[in-house]
């Protein structure tokens, strides 16, 4: 057992000996399936703290030889697979994280530090091979597979930290590269090559180095989805086991929607709430809100729009194909948009190409971004947001259209204000801090048509729930008309407490009072 060459079990022992240990190793049957394929070359990139490190351990004591990892995986799903015997502790397994070559290698000599230690770890098991102590790693790797044959198979982690830690190095970002390319691509000493970081592998300038790579990110994990994060399923278990309630843990941490899997959850932020018995921002709060507000205030057209519309509920169209996968080079908006869905500060709809912010913790931590200079005018919004929610609480529809009147002088001068989408997108900003107590639904199907926003109260807040219909130069009353009419508080018909339907007007024309508000009291 080596440092890099097969480094052994012990960190997949810790792993599920740990307090909470759940069940990945199906993603193993995966990267089986793939050694020795045209797909064997794959890149996993996700959020920091999702889990990425833990899946190197594991697929390391899986194939490494020199150890006996049978008992580890006992129990687990891998046992059932049909290709868990044949490719157990069979390969010769390098794993490297590059962070650490980062840090300890002399400025510039990442790549030279990196092939002389392994070189070293190499030659401790293969001397009479190696016997050229001058000899660079690829070659070194090739003169193994031809005289015994053996195929390696490579784990790499944090791959992309000198890209995220060397922005202004051009130069070195290309050697590294050339360098990855040199000791991967068409060597027939690889059986499989696994890396993960945080951003995808394809687009620095115009280099290419890594272009045999599958990717799977944030924008699509495709068959590596269940394994992203936790699955709503595993959390339903681990609150269960842990008396905690799963409504709250959905809101904290839910809301990366992903293709197949529409709810994954942020696990590292689980895993805290469940043993420090509280919810509470835990994956944010392992790096200042300083590294978001970097990206917010960048001076892209519709960038600020963009983020009051997210906050407000919505989801945005982003277009993802224009971003060149590192963190210097921004062109548009959707390319600081996108850099964000990496990070984990946005999720993704694949589908609809949107993106959106995903849950509580995360939405705090663009709460605390915005707080300090530069959003002034969205600060008085949500400040004013709690007094709006207790003025709606009360009836008093007069003092909700004021309230309406004031966010919407607030934030003119950001926000087109020129349609119902608009009026729905302020509104939704000035309700922020009902979220506390209610789960917000845009366009709620319900009776015949789709109720504008549904506000529905948390099981333990004990407020009423809220029907809201928005109008355009039109009457609050009509408003109130159409929830009746249509019935949307049908999409109510399993919450029995008191109901308030909230009719909103915006008349353009109007500059001195251009809300107009009608709030009535329903009991079904």
């Amino acid at each position: 057992m080596g440092i890099y060459l097969n480094p052994g079990n012990r960190g997949f022992w810790q792993s599920i000996r740990s307090e909470i240990y759940v069940d990945k190793t199906g993603l193993i049957a995966y990267t089986n399936k793939y050694i020795n394929t045209e797909q064997k070359f794959i890149c996993v990139s996700r959020p920091r703290r999702f889990g990425k490190s833990m899946a190197l351990k594991m697929l390391a004591a899986y194939y490494s030889q020199g150890c006996d990892s049978r008992d580890l995986f006992r129990g687990c799903r891998l046992e059932s697979v049909p290709t868990f015997d044949e490719h157990l502790n069979q390969y010769d397994v390098i794993l490297l994280n590059m962070q650490q070559f980062l840090i300890e290698a002399k400025p510039g000599q990442i790549t030279d530090y990196l092939e002389q230690e392994v070189f070293n770890d190499l030659r401790k098991e293969y001397k009479k091979i190696l016997q050229n102590q001058d000899m660079r790693l690829a070659a070194a790797l090739r003169q193994i597979y031809a005289d015994t044959g053996k195929q390696f198979i490579f784990l790499i982690d944090e791959w992309d930290c000198v890209m995220r830690e060397r922005q202004e190095s051009e130069s070195l970002q290309k050697q590294y590269l050339d360098f990855l390319r040199n000791l991967l691509k068409d060597q027939d000493y690889v059986a499989l090559a696994y890396m993960t970081g945080i951003l995808p592998v394809k687009k620095y300038g115009q280099h290419s180095a890594l272009n045999m790579f599958w990717e799977y990110s944030m924008i699509n994990q495709g068959v590596f989805e269940e394994y992203t994060g936790f699955t709503e399923g595993e959390v339903r278990v681990l609150c269960e086991r842990f008396n905690m309630d799963f409504a709250l843990a959905s809101r904290w941490y839910d809301g990366y929607m992903l293709n197949n899997f529409q709810h994954i959850y942020n696990p590292k932020s689980v895993v805290e709430a469940m043993l420090r018995q509280n919810f509470s921002n835990y994956w944010t709060s392992t790096e200042t809100y300083d590294a978001l507000k970097i990206y917010m205030d960048m001076d892209f057209d519709g960038l600020r729009a963009d983020i009051i519309r997210m906050l407000s509920g919505e989801q945005v169209k982003v277009n993802t194909l224009s971003f060149r996968n590192d963190m210097r080079n921004f062109e548009t908006k959707d390319d600081v948009l996108t850099l964000l869905i990496h990070l984990g500060y946005l999720a993704y709809n694949l589908q609809k190409e949107e993106a959106f912010i995903p849950n509580k913790e995360i939405a705090r931590e663009f709460e605390s971004a915005i707080s300090v200079g530069g959003w002034s005018e969205v600060m008085r919004v949500l400040k004013a947001s709690d007094q709006l929610l207790e003025d709606t609480l009360r009836g008093d529809a007069q003092c909700v259209a004021a309230g309406l009147d004031r966010a919407h002088t607030e934030i003119a001068s950001i926000l087109t204000y020129n349609d119902e989408n608009s009026l729905g997108c302020a509104i939704g900003l000035a309700f922020y801090s009902a979220r506390k107590d209610y789960r917000m639904i845009r366009e709620m199907p319900s009776g015949h048509g789709f109720a504008d926003i549904v506000f529905l109260p948390l099981p333990s807040s004990g407020k009423p729930a809220l029907v809201v219909e928005l109008k355009y130069d039109r009457t609050a009353d009509s408003a109130i008309r159409q929830i009746k009419n249509r019935q949307y508080t049908q999409a109510l018909e399993d919450y029995t407490g008191e109901i308030l339907l909230v009719g909103v007007n915006y008349d353009k024309n109007r500059t001195d009072k251009p809300h107009s508000c009608v709030i009535e009291r329903w009991k079904k």
